[in-house]
């Protein structure tokens, strides 16, 4: 038998070395500045493929994360097995950081699910705070090294 599917939520925390602008599908064309992005999605098909799938270059951009990830680097990941919190993580970073409205939130009554910050230890502790685990390196390698360019 092969192994489990994990369901759940996660943060993609994302480093713009620079300011961009950057056209994120029916957005349009949005600034960024320079820092650290946590985006909080669901994967209740599977964390490890939708994970996989956002360290991927060859894909189709279907989400709104997809023009951001050309931009950025992924530098962490967090994931919560078995919930779907994407919504209530979106609310516990907006209490503490800007997001960008409208960003990954077409298919909720959230503001946004893309949120700013000037540097990662407070994204971090947000998602320690919910609960959520590391997603290992080595976990993410069998898809793509989480360090490497995205």
């Amino acid at each position: 038998m092969g192994d489990a599917v994990r369901r759940g939520s996660y943060i993609l925390i994302v480093e713009l070395k620079e300011d961009e602008e950057i056209s994120v599908g029916k957005l349009g064309i949005l600034r960024f500045g320079r820092g650290y992005y946590a985006y909080a999605g669901s994967a209740m098909g599977g964390l490890d493929a939708r994970i996989g799938r956002h360290m991927r270059q060859d894909k189709k951009k279907h989400w709104h994360i997809d023009y951001l990830l050309e931009k950025g680097m992924v530098r962490q990941v967090w994931y919560l097995e078995d919930e779907k919190i994407e919504c209530e993580i979106a609310r516990a970073m907006e209490s503490e950081f800007g997001g960008i409205a409208g960003f990954g939130s077409s298919d909720c009554r959230c503001r946004s699910h893309l949120f700013h910050s000037e540097s990662m230890d407070g994204l971090e502790k947000v998602a320690r705070n919910m609960g959520m685990k590391k997603y290992g390196v080595r976990a993410a390698t069998k898809y793509r090294n989480i360090y490497s360019k995205v």
